[in-house]
């Protein structure tokens, strides 16, 4: 795959998975409303997913080293990957009660960030369980903060 696919690529599933996580795990501790997290998931796909587009834009622009096609790439790679990634999370929460969404969104992109950041140390030849787990770990933290703080804003402001 080429560098510039590779980069908006795989920050956009990272990215995707984490912040679309986070932001449902928190929104669902604070508000317990599909509503609310269906629109948090679209926001995220589509103001996220152009904002992460501009960061990666902007930074590759800034290393003065890739030519206005790669940029491009990059920055196209990142918005799809973002939004696309973002939407699939949508799916369990229209289909199912939105605890068990919340639960197998959580598996879902568990599953994903867990496959790709396999993939990801295979490439580079280090250690894979090791480069998974830093990755999940990071996943984990930002969930747990996210339920934690959504469940102070339900408690503080209702």
């Amino acid at each position: 795959m080429k560098h510039s696919l590779k980069t908006g690529f795989s920050f956009g599933l990272t990215s995707g998975v984490i912040t679309t996580l986070g932001l449902m795990v928190g929104l669902n501790s604070g508000t317990h409303s599909k509503i609310v997290v269906i629109g948090g998931i679209l926001t995220i796909a589509i103001a996220d997913a152009f904002s992460d587009a501009l960061g990666i834009h902007i930074s590759e622009e800034s290393e003065n080293k890739h030519t206005t096609r790669e940029i491009w790439e990059s920055t196209i790679a990142t918005f799809l990957s973002k939004f696309i990634f973002a939407l699939t999370f949508l799916v369990p929460i229209v289909l199912l009660k939105l605890r068990t969404a919340v639960i197998v969104s959580v598996i879902w992109g568990f599953l994903l960030l867990g496959i790709f950041s396999f993939q990801l140390a295979k490439e580079q030849n280090v250690k894979r369980w090791g480069v998974v787990m830093e990755h999940l770990l990071i996943a984990i933290l930002v969930i747990a903060m996210t339920h934690f703080t959504g469940n102070w804003i339900n408690t503080k402001f209702r």
